[in-house]
């Protein structure tokens, strides 16, 4: 299963799994209107890091951030968990990029 996908009704999962991912995948959405660039094709941070070849340290410092932050900032506010996620995203991306060089 992947984002986006609908799942069967004999499907397996019992924690709710497939909403969390469909929820998931509307925020990572959601956010490239809040970047510099808003198309594919323009500038984003993120293509800086990459070419600088930090986005992996970096990804993995703001999900470690996220995760600590969870609880602490605005209560248990789940934004924290989804910009968590989404930073693992990238460096799961990042990691599968470097894997076809």
């Amino acid at each position: 299963m992947y984002l986006g996908t609908k799942l069967d009704d004999d499907d397996n999962m019992k924690y709710n799994e497939a909403e969390i991912l469909k929820k998931i995948g509307e925020y990572i959405e959601s956010t490239y209107t809040e970047h510099y660039s808003t198309d594919k094709a323009g500038f984003q941070v993120q293509d800086m890091l990459r070419h600088l070849n930090i986005d992996k340290d970096f990804c993995q410092a703001n999900a470690i951030k996220y995760l600590c932050r969870y609880g602490k900032k605005n209560g248990k506010n789940k934004m924290d968990l989804y910009k968590a996620v989404h930073y693992i995203v990238l460096l799961l991306d990042s990691e599968n990029n470097e894997n076809k060089a």
